[in-house]
């Protein structure tokens, strides 16, 4: 136990990070707080801003986000990407865990080559995945440009795809989202589940070895229970980050975040709150607690979900 007299100390090498805690995390969301139920806030600011204005407060803002046209697909795009890429990449990051983990040879190596997107900018590697699946349509039958994704499905004698230039079709430009999330999120969740499958206690796998356990039945009764608070881990943090996607759409195709004559056909929650800030704080502000609502409320189910199939 701390002595009293001693306390001090502690609280003096924690003011900094106490500090910068409360200027840029609990202030941002008081100010939030504040600002989504202040009505007008902006417009009347912008007119004078030496001017103590007394502003309204109700529920306004909300009423706009709900009311703007395009909320729903806002929403309907940012709940695809989740349901669609959460999944996928935590089932593969199982497999490629369960694989890396049986691989001695050269393991330290592969972790390293599948930890790399992690630190890689998302914009640089937004702008690779826009030139692998780019096509750029001209005056001849054959497309003037071809990505990479395209050259392979013409040798598997596959036609040509437009995957996300103009003219191309939502669920195309859906797929390179998808792919393109679930390689960026790969990392992250190889890194966790690596780490708790080289934590699992070997007891476990040699007794199923000398019942002459089948491989899948090994995997399905001792991996995934011993590995089930990681996946519910992963599942929960990949929802709240699926939630907050915006700079992978922006990173493969700009700022009007759809292809071109069909801007903002991949707009999320998050976008529609940067566009926002700048000009409606207000509005922005009720988007924001909106999209949080939203997080929460999924973040409860899945864990509730997880407490009922976590093993400890």
């Amino acid at each position: 136990m701390v002595d009293s007299k001693h306390q001090w100390k502690a609280w003096l090498y924690l003011a900094p990070a106490i500090v910068l805690l409360l200027i840029f995390t609990v202030w941002p969301i008081i100010n939030t707080l504040r600002m989504a139920f202040l009505e007008g806030y902006t417009t009347a600011k912008e007119a004078n801003p030496f001017i103590d204005y007394e502003f309204t407060v109700g529920i306004g803002n909300f009423v706009r986000v709900i009311q703007y046209p395009g909320f729903m697909t806002c929403l309907q795009n940012t709940i695809l990407l989740c349901v669609l890429t959460v999944p996928i990449s935590t089932f593969l990051a199982l497999l490629i865990a369960v694989a890396l983990n049986s691989i001695k040879p050269l393991q330290r190596l592969l972790q390293t080559i599948f930890f790399m997107p992690y630190v890689t900018n998302s914009i640089a590697i937004g702008m690779v995945f826009a030139a692998m699946f780019n096509m750029i349509i001209g005056g001849s039958a054959r497309p003037d440009s071809v990505g990479i994704i395209n050259n392979v499905l013409e040798a598997l004698g596959f036609e040509y795809i437009n995957w996300m230039n103009a003219g191309s079709e939502y669920w195309a430009n859906i797929v390179v989202m998808v792919v393109y999330i679930v390689w960026n999120a790969l990392p992250f969740k190889i890194l966790i589940l690596l780490g708790g499958l080289q934590s699992v206690n070997k007891q476990y796998y040699e007794a199923a070895r000398v019942d002459g356990t089948p491989k899948w039945r090994v995997f399905t009764r001792i991996t995934i229970p011993l590995l089930s608070p990681m996946l519910a881990y992963v599942i929960i943090t990949g929802f709240i980050g699926g939630f907050k996607e915006y700079s992978s759409i922006v990173g493969i195709f700009g700022e009007s975040m759809g292809p071109v004559g069909n801007d903002y056909a991949l707009d999320t929650m998050v976008g529609f709150i940067y566009r926002a800030i700048g000009n409606q704080e207000g509005t922005a502000s009720a988007a924001a607690l909106i999209l949080f609502a939203i997080i929460f409320v999924v973040t409860m189910i899945n864990l509730a979900v997880s407490k009922k199939s976590t093993h400890y």
